[in-house]
C-alpha cells in the first residue's frame, strides 16, 4: 500500500492502543472503581450518577471526540457534519415506533403485561440519559468512522463484536453471563449494533443512533 493511500486512514496502531487501554479502563471501573464507589457511597442513584455520567463520558464521550477532532481528515464523518441533520434522514424516525412495537410484543409473547416496572427509577434514567450517548460516540462515531474507509461490511461486523465484547464485565459483575450467552441475548447486542452502524453510515448522523439507543434502553429499563 502506497503512503498516500495509507494517509487516507486512520494508523491501524492508533486503533490497536486505544482499544487496549479503552477495554482495560473499562474492564478495571467494573471490577475495582464501580464496588468501590458502591461500598463508600450509600446512595445507588449518585453512584449511578458518578459512573454513567462522569466517569464514563470521561473514559468514553471525551476522547472519542478528540481522536475524530485528531483525525478529521481520515474518518469518514467529520465531528461537525455529524450533526447535520438532512430531510430525507426522517424516514428513519419511523424505528421508534417499531423499537416500541417490537419490545412490547415480545414481552406480551413472553406472558408479562406491558407497562412500567416497579424497579423503574432515577438511576435508571441517568442510565438511559448517558448510555447512548457514550457508546454510539464510541463505537459508531469514532471506531466505525474509523475504520469503515477501510472496508464497510468488515467494518461493520468487527464493529459489532467489540461492542458485544463491551457488556462482557457487565454481565460478568451482574452475574447475568451466562444467562445472556445461553439464552441467545448476546444476539440482540450484535443485532443492534449492525442496525445502529447501517443507520449512521447511511444517514452520516450521529444523533439518530444516539436516540435510538438510548430509546431501546429507555424501553427494556421501563417494562423488564
Amino acid at each position: 500500500m502506497s503512503n498516500e493511500k495509507k494517509d487516507k486512514f486512520v494508523p491501524i496502531p492508533t486503533l490497536i492502543v486505544y482499544s487496549i487501554i479503552f477495554y482495560s479502563a473499562w474492564t478495571a471501573f467494573h471490577f475495582a472503581v464501580e464496588p468501590a464507589l458502591q461500598s463508600h457511597i450509600s446512595n445507588p442513584t449518585l453512584v449511578t450518577f458518578i459512573g454513567d455520567g462522569i466517569i464514563k463520558n470521561l473514559l468514553w464521550t471525551l476522547p472519542a471526540v478528540l481522536l475524530i477532532a485528531k483525525y478529521r481528515d481520515k474518518v469518514s464523518v467529520g465531528l461537525g457534519d455529524m450533526f447535520k441533520w438532512k430531510k430525507e434522514n426522517n424516514k428513519y424516525l419511523l424505528l421508534f415506533p417499531a423499537f416500541a412495537a417490537y419490545i412490547i410484543l415480545e414481552l406480551v409473547i413472553r406472558g408479562g403485561k406491558p407497562g412500567i416496572s416497579d424497579e423503574f427509577g432515577m438511576g435508571d434514567i441517568i442510565t438511559v440519559f448517558f448510555v447512548g450517548l457514550t457508546e454510539e460516540f464510541v463505537f459508531r462515531g469514532w471506531l466505525l468512522n474509523s475504520t469503515v474507509k477501510r472496508n464497510e461490511n468488515a467494518a461493520i461486523a468487527i464493529n459489532s463484536l467489540m461492542f458485544l465484547l463491551i457488556h462482557f464485565p457487565i454481565w460478568i459483575t451482574s452475574g447475568e453471563f451466562v444467562t445472556n450467552i445461553t439464552n441467545f441475548g448476546f444476539v440482540c447486542i450484535i443485532a443492534l449494533s449492525v442496525l445502529f452502524s447501517v443507520i449512521f453510515l447511511k444517514t452520516r448522523n450521529i444523533l439518530l443512533p444516539i436516540l435510538l439507543h438510548s430509546f431501546w434502553d429507555l424501553l427494556i429499563f421501563m417494562m423488564y
